[in-house]
């Protein structure tokens, strides 16, 4: 959710026409550049629309700033989903399931954790949608350990050293030390014996 391109799944938005190329256009700025590094006429510049029709979508900069969050998690969680089963569907996808993400040009960390991060207490809405973000997540990863009293706690665990992992590849020059980390958090957590390399970093197919 360049923003489209951490994931490339092929989903779009649900609305058509002038709207979409707004929520499109922030979804890339907010994500690569930041969203207080962002203004509203740039977006509106870049999006090809009239400032009256900017505004008859979005009355102000942060109902535009939920719309992305929303749409950022939507496309998020439908390409994590995706890609942990293609990647096997059991705790083992994760590693290889990042790594696809941090393989892209277009990396910039979590939308969420950066999003949080510039704004904090000064609109509520992020920390909601961020909770929640985070909370489905860990519910995805929860979907691929073994059933056990643990699997929610476990689940929480890995969900925690996965944004360590998203954090740590964000500013290091390679993401393999995350990747080699978090590998080594899940066999440590499951207890499922000897870890293999982590895999190469490949950028994803568009």
């Amino acid at each position: 959710m360049r923003a489209a391109k951490p994931t490339k799944p092929t989903i779009g938005p649900t609305v058509p026409g002038a709207r979409a190329r707004i929520l499109l256009t922030a979804h890339e700025l907010f994500y690569r550049d930041g969203i207080r590094a962002t203004g509203i006429d740039r977006v509106i510049a870049e999006s090809g629309v009239a400032k009256l029709t900017f505004y008859r979508h979005f009355p102000s900069k942060n109902e535009l700033v939920r719309e992305f969050l929303e749409y950022r998690h939507r496309l998020w969680m439908a390409w994590f989903v995706d890609a942990l089963q293609r990647h096997g569907g059991n705790s083992k996808a994760l590693v290889p399931t990042l790594a696809e993400w941090f393989g892209n040009g277009d990396y910039r960390g979590c939308a969420f954790i950066n999003s949080v991060g510039e704004l904090g207490e000064t609109l509520p809405e992020v920390m909601e949608i961020t909770r929640r973000h985070k909370q489905d997540m860990a519910d995805a990863i929860g979907k691929l350990l073994p059933a056990s009293r643990q699997r929610k706690r476990q689940a929480m665990d890995l969900a925690l050293a996965v944004d360590g992992a998203i954090v740590r590849a964000q500013f290091d020059q390679s993401p393999e030390a995350a990747l080699a980390s978090l590998e080594r958090i899940r066999k440590s957590l499951l207890g499922s014996g000897r870890s293999a390399p982590p895999p190469a970093v490949r950028p994803m197919r568009s």
